[in-house]
């Protein structure tokens, strides 16, 4: 089998004492893999519950004139590519990513995977925090997708928790337009967060999902509608 070799490192930004304040890309052969100390955050292989995010989300809000859509963490660009595949030319997508490194990995040695979709005219990469940009916005999407940690736990950084709190959950319903959604990916279920989304004042569906296809490790998509 061939070794992993590892490509880059990035510094992310804001890490707080005690956390991990380090991504690594990394390679072996065609299978690229970005790790976070020891937890691999995201392998090229496995990319079904994130095409889902995005597919799920675009179902929930249905056919729309110039729909705007927030996609939280780029990633491998697995959500953005499916969401460019459904959404409509007048579409608008913003995708949020923290670590500038990020981005160059997907116009590097990640451009296979990415197959181009930087480039559509639809995309716009905002680089900073997700969190940031939709507490700053208001009525601004049609759906908020966010992929940028395991799950409403935080487990990567302790920030993110920001995001999944009451006060994440308010402002990510303010920015929604009337009817829209918000769509959050986890590798696993959390029933505290399901009530979160509920109290605020989401009508909140639960879908389990595969990391590959009918295969893989099972994960869970939340699809938070505002009413």
């Amino acid at each position: 089998m061939l070794p992993w070799i590892q490509l880059d490192r990035a510094t992310i930004p804001g890490a707080l004492p005690g956390e991990e304040g380090e991504l690594r890309l990394k390679q072996r052969g065609q299978e690229f893999s970005i790790m976070l100390g020891t937890n691999e955050l995201m392998n090229s292989r496995l990319s079904g519950s994130e095409e889902a995010l995005a597919t799920l989300a675009h179902e929930k809000i249905g056919k729309r004139s110039k729909p705007s859509m927030l996609i939280g963490g780029l990633g491998m660009g697995f959500t953005l590519r499916a969401a460019l595949a459904v959404l409509p030319e007048d579409a608008q997508v913003t995708v949020a990513e923290l670590v500038p490194a990020v981005v160059d990995w997907a116009r590097g040695p990640m451009a296979p995977v990415f197959k181009g979709c930087l480039d559509d005219p639809r995309v716009t990469i905002f680089e900073g925090d997700v969190s940031e940009l939709i507490r700053s916005s208001t009525g601004a999407f049609d759906a908020i997708l966010l992929d940028v940690d395991n799950g409403p736990d935080g487990l990567t950084r302790a920030s993110n928790d920001r995001l999944y709190n009451m006060g994440g959950l308010y402002a990510a319903r303010s920015a929604l337009r009337p009817g829209g959604v918000l769509a959050v990916w986890s590798s696993g279920p959390d029933a505290g967060f399901t009530r979160r989304l509920k109290e605020v004042g989401f009508q909140a569906d639960v879908v389990n999902t595969r990391a590959n296809g009918k295969r893989g490790a099972k994960h869970v998509i939340w699809l938070a509608a505002k009413g």
